[in-house]
């Protein structure tokens, strides 16, 4: 038997007029509208995060056509303009909130344009979308040491525990990044499972801390976003992507080897 192979759609903000720093990988909110007419129009299922893995994990099956919907961040028009459409659809969806960007007590400053507050983020999840970690600060996790790695998972976990009343069990890596290390210690604060970029379909044999996602961005349009849906081209769509992200491994590694041989020296 094939395995399945499902699409994980990642969106950030959902604005009609995002600042410079979020309009790339934003949609607007009639293109979202559109392409979640889309995702209903060819009878596709949308499952959560935590809902594919634990079918994963279990051996039941699948839908016959599931598909991911998830955001990350946290950004405002998750609620004002995404919700209403899921809502109309009856889709659930998975939001990963990055806790010291949401407005609130915990707000570090850091968000890059208006983000949700936590009234917002519970009436998402009493909508039925799931909430999930994202880091407290939005750092670049394989870069961190292991205590200021652990200050960020524990301090978003603990939050969103907090404020929601139950302890999110799935987890989307900052700008994409993990190392064995980093998904180890996702693991041990109790994610079960988290998801990175790599603008692929996910497969469940890239294991529960690395399935892969695909960017619905700005420029993505509708023959797009449907062969995104279909898993056709997606290699090809994303070839100048991968590219630069080979790229910037390298020197990310430079960078780290560099440190530690500081460290060592201390």
């Amino acid at each position: 038997m094939t395995e399945a192979r499902v699409p994980i759609l990642m969106y950030h903000a959902v604005a009609a007029e995002p600042n410079d720093a979020t309009r790339a990988l934003s949609v607007t909110p009639e293109a979202f509208a559109e392409q979640m007419a889309v995702v209903a129009d060819r009878g596709l299922t949308p499952l959560t995060t935590a809902g594919l893995a634990a079918r994963w994990r279990s051996g039941r099956p699948l839908p016959a056509r599931p598909v991911l919907i998830t955001f990350d961040d946290g950004y405002e028009g998750v609620h004002r303009h995404a919700l209403p459409t899921l809502a109309r659809h009856g889709f659930p969806a998975t939001l990963f909130v990055t806790t010291g960007w949401l407005r609130g007590a915990y707000d570090t400053g850091g968000g890059l344009d208006t983000m949700l507050d936590w009234e917002q983020v519970r009436a998402l999840a009493a909508a039925g979308v799931e909430i999930g970690g994202h880091s407290h600060t939005h750092p670049q996790l394989d870069q961190l040491d292991d205590a200021t790695l652990r200050a960020e998972l524990t301090r978003c976990r603990d939050l969103v525990a907090d404020e929601l009343g139950a302890l999110p069990v799935s987890f989307a890596y900052p700008y994409g990044y993990s190392s064995r290390r980093v998904r180890t210690a996702v693991r041990d604060n109790g994610f079960a499972q988290a998801l990175a970029v790599g603008n692929s379909l996910a497969r469940r044999a890239q294991g529960p801390y690395a399935l892969r996602r695909v960017t619905v961005r700005r420029g993505t349009g509708a023959e797009e976003f449907a062969r995104l849906l279909d898993g056709r081209a997606v290699a090809r769509t994303f070839a100048r992507d991968r590219a630069l992200t080979k790229g910037y491994a390298v020197v990310r590694r430079t960078r780290q080897i560099h440190r530690r041989a500081v460290q060592a020296l201390v």
